[in-house]
């Protein structure tokens, strides 16, 4: 494999992404075609391509589920803190008690 057909050593170093970088969402990834490759040059087979886009757009669909899930859940609990909070809060002024 010559040099410019590897990928860059990407060891050591830290990604950053800007503020105006957008995430991809499945739809996108399972969308994204490849324009084939000429005669006599070398390329990716475009079904093994569209195969692993297509893998990748229902594993990022079920990650952003899941994420979904957990933010629901995470409200949920926060919302349950903050009553058992004001409750507790409550209680313990009308028992004379202060902090």
């Amino acid at each position: 494999m010559s040099s410019r057909d590897q990928r860059p050593a990407r060891e050591g170093r830290a990604t950053y992404r800007s503020s105006a970088y957008t995430s991809l969402l499945p739809w996108q990834v399972g969308e994204r075609r490849f324009a084939p490759t000429g005669f006599g040059r070398r390329g990716l087979n475009p079904s093994d391509v569209y195969a692993f886009l297509d893998r990748v757009a229902v594993d990022m669909a079920a990650l952003h589920a899941a994420l979904a899930e957990s933010r629901r859940e995470t409200a949920r609990i926060k919302e349950a803190l903050r009553r058992w909070q004001s409750e507790h809060a409550r209680g313990g002024n009308e028992r004379g008690h202060t902090r």
